[in-house]
């Protein structure tokens, strides 16, 4: 997987370990444990199952099925959330979801310009960069620029779209399905499938990239 950018919010030092907005909310997190309004443990369960049973292991799976199922395909890109919550596989999702397919002509690319509401039922926590200053500021004055220092050098005839989340409105990004992959299993697929590329800073594994 591409190296992450450096993406510094302002004032903040290359070698900080946290930024100003994680100390305060760390400040935070200890008043009001102090106080008794929030368990840490409670908290801690809760990061925990975002992290390694949800996010982005639900994600890769959706992606691969879109895949291998073409009318699931074309009824996630009509209403992803409808899609999605009539598997029955999953927790019903909670907002209007959005997928942004990619084609060999576009290239889409998922940013929150104003907070950084993101599709946490499907992928996740976010990743740190996302929730910066300079990444949402990036992404919409120079794309492409952004886009190399994840790695991701795209072609000059491809259309790269930025779109907007919202607190309505969650967006993720339907990749395309890596050449040499004909008669993969679902499951199979899903390990190609990275959290970046569901956000479009980065594109699936390559067959020879995952383990047998």
């Amino acid at each position: 997987m591409p190296a992450e950018p450096h993406l510094h919010a302002p004032g903040e030092g290359a070698g900080s370990e946290l930024s100003p907005l994680e100390l305060r909310v760390r400040a935070l997190e200890t008043v009001l444990s102090e106080k008794g309004y929030i368990v840490p443990e409670a908290l801690d369960r809760i990061v925990e199952a975002f992290e390694t049973k949800i996010g982005p292991h639900r994600g890769a799976k959706i992606v691969a099925k879109a895949w291998v199922d073409p009318e699931f395909k074309r009824r996630l890109v009509a209403d992803a959330g409808d899609a999605i919550n009539a598997l029955g596989e999953f927790g019903p999702i909670g907002v209007h979801l959005l997928a942004l397919e990619n084609t060999p002509q576009r290239h889409n690319l998922v940013v929150c310009t104003l907070c950084s509401c993101y599709p946490w039922d499907l992928l996740g926590l976010p990743p740190f960069w996302y929730k910066s200053a300079p990444y949402r500021s990036r992404v919409v004055i120079d794309p492409r620029g952004l886009l190399e220092e994840f790695g991701l050098s795209l072609p000059s005839d491809v259309e790269i779209r930025v779109s907007d989340s919202t607190a309505e409105t969650r967006l993720f990004v339907l990749p395309m399905r890596p050449q040499g992959t004909e008669g993969w299993s679902e499951e199979a697929l899903a390990r190609l499938v990275t959290r970046d590329s569901m956000i479009g800073t980065g594109l699936p594994l390559r067959p020879h990239e995952v383990s047998p």
